[in-house]
Parts: C-alpha cells; sequence; structure tokens
C-alpha cells in the first residue's frame, strides 16, 4: 500500500472527469475576472503614468467630429498629444520627457486625463498604448491604488468601497481585484465587511451572477444567522432570478448553517431526481468547496452527502473523482455495479470509476479494473491514457457521451 501523501499525489495525478482544482485556493472559489487589474497592467508594462490630452490632429475638412476619422491609405495616423501629469512606474525610463505622443480615436475633450501604459523595446522609443479615460475620481483611485500594500485584508478594504461604485471602470477593476485575490485574504477581511451592503446586493436580481457570487461568498464568511433564513428561503425559491449564482449561495448558506444546513441541500439537489442538472451541478461544486476549502462540515458527513450522486447512475460522474480525492475507499463495490450496468443514459461514468479503482490502495481494485476490462476494454484503455498535467490541467475522460438533457459531462482537454 503507497505511503498516505504518496497516494494523495497519485490521486491528485491520476483522477479524470472533472477538474482537480476547479476551485483553487489562490482566488476567489467562485469568481472569474473580467479582465487585468491596473495593478497587474502597471506590472506588467515598463511605464506607466496618468497624462493629461494637451492636443488632437486636425479633422479632415468635411469629416464627421462624432467619430474617428480614417488617414488616407499609405499614410501615416496622426496621433494625440499628452502631458505626463503623474509617473506611477518607469521614471528612470522617461529620462527627462514631459510629453508623448498615442494613438487615441475615443471622444474625451483636450484636457481630459488618462491612465497609459508603454513597453520598452530593446532600445527604442516607448511603444505607447491606447490611453484609459480616467474620471477625477479615477484619478484619485489609481493613485491610492498605488500606495496599497500588495496583498491583505487592508488593500481588499480599499477595494470593496468601489465593489458597486458609479464608474463603471473603478467598479470592473475593484471586482477583479477581489476575484484575483487568495480567499484566504477575503476572510481576512470578514470583520470590515460591509455586512449590510453585501445583503442588499445579494437581494438584488440585477446584480449579474458574477458579481452576486462573490457578494455571497464575502456574505457567507461575515454573514449573521439571520441571513442564513434568508439565503434558506432563496435556495427553496422556484423562481430562477432568486437562484442565480446558487454554487455560491449553497456554499455561503452552508457556512452559516454548518452541518444543519447540509440535509437540505442533499435533498433538495442531490437525491431529487426531478432537479434540475445545473442546480445539482451547482450543489456538488459548493460541497466541492467545503471539502477543499472550509473545514465547516465535517468531511465524513461530505463524503456521505457526495455518496447520495451514485444513486443517480445519469450524474455520477460528478461526484466520483471527488470520492477519490478525499479517499474514500468505500463504494469499491457500487461503483463496480455503476460501470456493469451503464447504458447509452450513463455511459461516461466508466471512464471515472476506472481511474477510482487506479488509484484505489485496495488490493481487490486491480482484480476489480481486469473484471471491468473483459465488459469494455476500450473504456479501461481510455481511462489508461487519461493525462492531467502537472500546472492544473485537465485530464481526458475519453468519451464524447452527450447527455439525455442535451447537457455534455465535464470533460477535460484532450492531451497535447
Amino acid at each position: 500500500m503507497l505511503p498516505r501523501i504518496v497516494r494523495s499525489i497519485v490521486v491528485a495525478a491520476a483522477i479524470s472527469g472533472i477538474a482537480l482544482q476547479a476551485m483553487p485556493a489562490s482566488a476567489c472559489p467562485f469568481c472569474s475576472a473580467v479582465q487585468l487589474t491596473f495593478s497587474e497592467e502597471v506590472a506588467a508594462n515598463d511605464i506607466a503614468v496618468i497624462a493629461t490630452l494637451v492636443e488632437r490632429p486636425e479633422e479632415p475638412a468635411g469629416s464627421d467630429s462624432s467619430a474617428p476619422f480614417a488617414a488616407p491609405a499609405g499614410a501615416e495616423v496622426a496621433k494625440c498629444k499628452f502631458t505626463i501629469a503623474h509617473i506611477l512606474k518607469g521614471e528612470d525610463k522617461l529620462g527627462a520627457a514631459e510629453t508623448f505622443e498615442a494613438l487615441y480615436f475615443g471622444q474625451e475633450p483636450v484636457g481630459g486625463q488618462f491612465l497609459v501604459f508603454a513597453v520598452i523595446i530593446e532600445d527604442k522609443p516607448p511603444a505607447w498604448k491606447t490611453p484609459i479615460s480616467l474620471s477625477e475620481r479615477g484619478v484619485k483611485y489609481i493613485q491610492e491604488m498605488m500606495a496599497l500594500p500588495e496583498s491583505g485584508a487592508d488593500r481588499l478594504a480599499f477595494f470593496q468601497h468601489y465593489l458597486e461604485d458609479a464608474d463603471p471602470l473603478l467598479a470592473v477593476n475593484s471586482y477583479d481585484e477581489f476575484a484575483r485575490a487568495p480567499f484566504a485574504e477575503v476572510t481576512s477581511l470578514a470583520p470590515r465587511m460591509n455586512h449590510d451592503k453585501l445583503v442588499g446586493w445579494v437581494k438584488n436580481t440585477e446584480i449579474s451572477s458574477s458579481r452576486r457570487r462573490l457578494y455571497l461568498t464575502m456574505l457567507g464568511v461575515c454573514g449573521q444567522p439571520e441571513d442564513a433564513a434568508m439565503l434558506e428561503e432563496m435556495i427553496r425559491s422556484p423562481l430562477r432570478e432568486h437562484k442565480v449564482a446558487l454554487d455560491a449561495m449553497i456554499a455561503a448558506y452552508l457556512n452559516l448553517r454548518g452541518p444543519e444546513g447540509l440535509p437540505l441541500i442533499v435533498d433538495l439537489f442531490i437525491k431529487d431526481v426531478d432537479a434540475e442538472y445545473t442546480d445539482t451541478y451547482s450543489a456538488v461544486m459548493a460541497l466541492r468547496f467545503h471539502g477543499q476549502e472550509r473545514d465547516v462540515i465535517p468531511k465524513e458527513d461530505l463524503k456521505a452527502a457526495m455518496r447520495q450522486m451514485l444513486d443517480r447512475p445519469q450524474l455520477a460522474d460528478l461526484v466520483i473523482p471527488d470520492l477519490a480525492r478525499w479517499e474514500d475507499w468505500t463504494v469499491v463495490d457500487r461503483l463496480v455495479e455503476l460501470f456493469k450496468n451503464a447504458d447509452d443514459t450513463s455511459a461516461w461514468v466508466r471512464v471515472p470509476v476506472i481511474n477510482y479503482l487506479r488509484v484505489c490502495p485496495l488490493p481487490e481494485a486491480k482484480d476489480k479494473i481486469e473484471e471491468l476490462r473483459l465488459i469494455d476494454p476500450d473504456a479501461v484503455k481510455r481511462a489508461s491514457s487519461s493525462l492531467l498535467l502537472l500546472g492544473g490541467g485537465k485530464g481526458n475522460t475519453g468519451g464524447t457521451v452527450k447527455r439525455p438533457d442535451g447537457a455534455a459531462p465535464e470533460k477535460a482537454a484532450e492531451p497535447k
């Protein structure tokens, strides 16, 4: 039998069918960043400045001043002239330069302020990128941002004040800062989170799903008992608009209710064969998050909840990798039966079953693989060729079978 630590590594490297790092500890577990943050842009470029537009090129006679004009064929496009107002990065590379020219086709008037980045290629002059228009508050935001610590709750405390800012540029950047922040840093902000604002945003059905996921995640770590009741009402609601970001909602609910909240989730989304696939999938994601990131619910309780999915063969592939990752070797016989009884409505379960058996330390596991090879040698072959790249890539589940409801099972990328 392999030592425990070695077995854990083997499990992480061998199980396919679900991305093992679906919710990495390095970022907000339910959030997806929209774009690079300003801080990341500053780090990625050689020069970053706040500049003032001082001169536009003359427009051709008769041109439409409300739209960028096109230069004649073969002619160089005229550039706008900017004066450097504040250097954020790259003072040594700018030298004595006080002005520069860059392409800008926006409609901001002369006197407007901009965030502008540039790169230095060999010994050539700075290559200036498209200027980003800033409001007066935007200028102040950028300057204060540059003085923040590189990480930690103090950094996030600044950005939380702009999460639903009237200036969309600041709102998007602040959301992306949270989406990229380690989850541990988000939780460390809990004592300083604006609880009442979070509750209002969670209740607001006009808020986008990505932002709602963040606010639910934050509410889950700073919430109060009455918030659990509010979330339960949403979880039970028949209205789809109340269930937007259900994965983060369930995770937050379980954070607040603990083990006592688990039966509700199991009954509504795991056991109920009539539950919508998207709802069941959201519940699985929330349980996986608790198993990987939190210690609010005992791992044995989470395993027991996941095992309930094995009674639904068409969706069992969602949880088999989790059971292997959590070293739950109590279901070998059940999985073998799932393999044997698989039909056109559950054929995709076979590769995850084989991969579970491949990493199972029990002596009978290898014998079970050989037994199943006689039934479907192709499935065993596909499982044996599954790869999971160490950098967090996904293994090939070896199948393209669609579920009867049209939803594709989680399928990883083909190995390169």
